[in-house]
């Protein structure tokens, strides 16, 4: 986890799910997002602090610190366990926090008779309510792209059902704990504590098979999350 996920409702509905009462200082598509497969690499809203408020960014799934680029694809996660104290995401943590909205994500279960086939299942919130991953972002605000731009979702390990699924799952942040996470009041130790136990439980979600076809960063349609056949 996660290599794919969906960001379809309105920025607007996003930030009133969190509730914050805090001015967002630039300016942002107020339309409907229709993302239904977000892929790595590509470019996606993530809700950062600024000093003035917030603001909201479109980041490059993936990150990579400088003395990194190159060697291998730009990571698009950072697990739990390992991103306060690695050296890897050592220029992003704590200063870094963000946050990615999202409506759900995707993971692939491999069939035991054949590992070449695998079947996607579509995760998402019990309630199908807004969910907030946190996240870790560099972000420079130009007209033009910068190539130290990008984020990283963080990973915690998966626990009762959500383990069938897969191993791993996004650090899901309810909204109140979301509204820490991107505080510049929250201090180092109350976001490593968040960082361990602050994931929303497998009760929390519910999940569905589903269609293949998010297989191809080509498909982007609603019907990509409905259950498969």
């Amino acid at each position: 986890m996660c290599g794919r996920y969906s960001i379809y409702e309105s920025m607007d509905n996003y930030l009133r799910q969190l509730s914050l009462d805090l001015v967002v200082i630039n300016g942002y598509d107020h339309e409907q997002i229709n993302r239904y497969n977000v892929a790595p690499s590509t470019r996606v809203e993530v809700i950062r602090p600024a000093p003035e408020g917030l603001r909201v960014d479109r980041v490059k799934w993936g990150w990579a610190p400088f003395w990194a680029k190159g060697k291998r694809p730009d990571p698009i996660n950072a697990r739990a366990e390992t991103v306060v104290t690695g050296k890897f995401f050592k220029s992003l943590w704590p200063n870094g926090r963000a946050l990615a909205p999202a409506n759900g994500w995707y993971e692939w279960i491999a069939d035991p008779a054949d590992p070449k086939r695998k079947q996607p299942y579509y995760i998402q919130a019990a309630d199908e309510a807004p969910l907030f991953f946190a996240a870790l972002a560099e972000a420079h605000p130009t007209l033009e792209p910068d190539e130290r731009d990008g984020f990283v979702i963080i990973t915690a390990a998966a626990d009762q059902g959500l383990v069938d699924i897969h191993d791993r799952k996004p650090l899901v942040l309810s909204p109140e704990v979301a509204r820490e996470w991107i505080s510049p009041d929250t201090s180092m130790e109350r976001a490593e504590e968040i960082v361990r136990t602050g994931c929303r439980a497998a009760g929390d979600f519910k999940w569905h098979a589903v269609r293949k076809d998010v297989g191809s960063v080509r498909n982007q349609g609603p019907e990509l999350i409905l259950p498969a056949d």
